[in-house]
């Protein structure tokens, strides 16, 4: 008899949400994790002083609060511990001038303020509102559906009998827009540009790219009805309640347990070997939560192929990403509109422009002289993660490139084309000045900063290849439909019993755990030929 039914390659939160699907549907699952910590990109620690604990990568929730894997584990979460916090003003930019724009909790709430940067924009928030909805299940089964499958074929044939031929033209064509295009045809107000078009970077896209005006409109609904949820202590509370629970359905989950290669017996996957030699099996399915240079290289390598193993291995990645940690002595104080102190994500941006600006001087190999700026204020929600009357900062920088070629500000020595601690160091002054000119009291609150650079990432997490948080580029030949790459679409592979899931899949990055609820659906699935005896039985 096999060790386990199902081995998982990894802990990031697609293994484990599809882990305690399994287990909840009977399978015995084992996850083997290469580092000390179960998690993945989610980890919380006391990084910078003690009673400071920052959420290192990853730290906030809402795809994972809205998707499917909440709506059906939530309650057992909750009864390992596992608590929501939320809040009224989820996200803002400020802009250079010291204003301000705000997206909030209400639809009506939305509409004045976007009617205060300029009469009309209100109600074209509305219109937005109001041809979103009608379709929502179309907008997120796009996110929430294998779309190489049945169950893809499905919801297309869904849009097209809703739709008709034409409307379901129109509707794809909405979805390959780009952000830039989306916005200056919705809204007047380059304010209410700048709000919006920061987070196409959080989907691992710039304000140009095709689909970005799709994902610009699906996260600002998703914003609006779902705020900007984190669990009480830190996101580190989600996987201890994740891993809590396959415990409880008799699962384990190891860390210090380094996989180097599945093992393929007959075209199918039968296990996994382990770099000090062991080897643990696998009765019903191997799932490798790991980007597919990994995947097709040391792990399979030899056993798929040859065109689809290049293929894997020639994936592409991303921008990369630095984070920087700052523990204060006290609250930020921020300069204008008193909300920013109130607010969870504020972004620092000259608007739309700025940030195409900053996504291009990226993707030459520059490091951009101004910067999206995303400024996570935990302690607005959680008021435990750091001593009383203290202050906490988590700073993400999402258009970086991985090979510096050079500085588009003209004032950092970039000769050495990689990130040194000191060209990190250097970089991170930079983006704290422009902090400082709208926070008069942070240099001054400044306990201890920690900062990590793309190569940190990549030495923190394999998975965080050239620093890209998202594991990949998303540009639209490996995106949706084609990711992680045409020549091998969705979770499956060309080995049988092999599954593959992660950010490096569809439907991308972010914590909603997509990818694995999707496995986790197929595997639960009876096999079709069972399911016909049982109608035939009635």
């Amino acid at each position: 008899m096999a060790d386990h039914d199902a081995i998982f390659v990894g802990s990031g939160i697609n293994s484990l949400a599809c882990a305690a699907l399994l287990a909840r549907g009977g399978w015995k699952v084992c996850v083997l994790e290469r580092s000390a910590t179960l998690g993945g990109a989610i980890q919380t620690a006391e990084l910078t002083e003690p009673g400071y604990r920052h959420d290192v990568f990853s730290a906030w929730h809402p795809l994972w609060v809205g998707g499917a894997a909440h709506a059906e584990l939530g309650d057992e979460l909750a009864a390992h511990g596992l608590e929501y916090l939320n809040t009224d003003h989820p996200t803002a930019t400020l802009y250079p001038d010291g204003e301000a724009a705000f997206l909030l909790r209400d639809a009506d709430a939305n509409a004045d303020e976007l009617d205060r940067h300029a009469k009309g924009d209100g109600d074209a928030w509305r219109r937005v509102l109001d041809g979103f909805f009608p379709n929502a299940d179309l907008a997120f089964g796009v996110l929430g559906t294998e779309l190489w499958s049945r169950d893809g074929l499905a919801l297309g044939t869904r849009a097209l009998r809703r739709l008709g031929r034409r409307g379901l033209v129109e509707f794809t064509g909405n979805v390959l827009a780009s952000s830039r295009d989306w916005l200056t045809d919705t809204f007047a107000s380059e304010r209410a540009h700048g709000l919006l078009a920061p987070w196409v970077l959080h989907t691992g896209l710039g304000p140009d790219a095709a689909t970005s005006g799709f994902m610009t409109q699906v996260i600002a609904v998703a914003i609006q009805e779902g705020g900007m949820p984190v669990p009480r202590g830190g996101g580190a509370k989600l996987v201890e309640s994740l891993v809590a629970l396959i415990r409880e359905r008799g699962g384990t989950c190891e860390t210090g347990r380094d996989v180097e290669r599945v093992i393929v017996s007959d075209g199918e996957a039968t296990g996994v070997r382990l770099a000090d030699g062991e080897t643990v099996s696998a009765g019903r399915a191997v799932i490798a939560n790991v980007t597919p240079t990994q995947l097709f290289g040391r792990l399979l390598d030899g056993d798929v192929p040859v065109e689809v193993a290049e293929r894997g291995k020639r994936f592409r990645y991303g921008r990369s990403e630095m984070q920087i940690h700052f523990a204060l002595s006290e609250p930020p104080r921020w300069t204008g509109d008193e909300r920013l102190g109130e607010t969870a994500i504020v972004h620092l941006t000259p608007g739309l422009d700025g940030v195409s600006r900053a996504v291009n001087e990226a993707e030459r190999g520059l490091l951009p002289a101004e910067a999206t700026v995303v400024v996570g204020q935990p302690l607005t929600m959680d008021s435990s993660r750091a001593p009383e009357g203290a202050g906490l900062l988590w700073i993400q920088l999402q258009e970086l490139p991985w090979h510096v070629k050079g500085d588009a500000a003209g004032e950092l020595e970039t000769a050495a084309g990689e990130w040194t601690d000191e060209l990190r160091e250097r970089y991170a002054d930079r983006i704290q000045a422009r902090l400082a000119a709208h926070i008069p009291n942070l240099e001054s609150a400044i306990r201890k900063r920690v900062v990590l650079s793309p190569a940190d990432l990549q030495a923190a997490n394999i998975n965080l290849c050239q620093g890209d948080p998202y594991s990949g580029s998303l540009a639209l030949d490996q995106n949706l439909l084609w990711r992680p790459f045409a020549a091998n679409p969705g979770h499956a592979t060309p080995v049988g019993r092999l599954w593959q899931i992660g950010a490096s899949t569809h439907p991308g990055p972010g914590l909603g755990a997509g990818s694995g609820t999707l496995v986790a659906k197929q595997l639960l699935r009876e096999p079709l030929l069972a399911r016909a005896r049982k109608r035939l039985r009635r």
